[in-house]
């Protein structure tokens, strides 16, 4: 059985796997085991799904029933290949993660963020356990696709601030 969690614990949990998820993110990019785009991720998969260590599923339109079907297939895939999954909200921060420092670059020349699939890293990135120790403890409290919101560095900067008094 699993302790009832305060709302400030969960929610500091939460913060800490959005900063995790957000330095793994570039780091898998810088180590080209990044893919990125719905088409180059089911590919990889259907290839090689031992190599693909965490699946992101990205949104902030929950009404795009096409979308949402695509997510249903990777995350039923994923399942069952035993990849932990993540659903995050904050398309535009993952554009300023990963475009680099234009964040209005056309999404054309960044790619489709909606998946991203991380594969295995160069050296063993303790983010990645971060990462998955939150999926796993979300999987514990019935929750099996977990969900994290990406927040603008304005929204982070405040929290952090908060959370260490600086």
């Amino acid at each position: 059985m699993v302790p009832e969690e305060s709302v400030g614990s969960v929610e500091t949990r939460m913060q800490s796997a959005s900063l995790a998820l957000e330095e793994l993110l570039v780091t898998a990019q810088k180590q080209h085991c990044l893919t990125v785009g719905i088409y180059e991720s089911a590919k990889l998969l259907n290839a090689d799904p031992d190599s693909v260590v965490l699946c992101v599923l990205a949104t902030d339109d929950e009404e795009d029933v096409a979308l949402q079907i695509h997510f249903t297939l990777l995350q039923s895939f994923c399942c069952d290949s035993s990849i932990n999954i993540l659903r995050v909200s904050g398309v535009q921060r993952l554009r300023q993660l990963l475009g680099g420092v234009d964040a209005n670059q056309n999404q054309e020349e960044i790619g489709d963020l909606h998946c991203m699939l991380v594969t295995n890293l160069q050296v063993d990135h303790y983010r990645l356990q971060e990462v998955g120790m939150y999926c796993q403890e979300s999987r514990l409290l019935d929750q099996w696709v977990p969900e994290l919101v990406l927040q603008e560095r304005e929204q982070l900067n405040l929290w952090r601030n908060d959370r260490y008094g600086n």
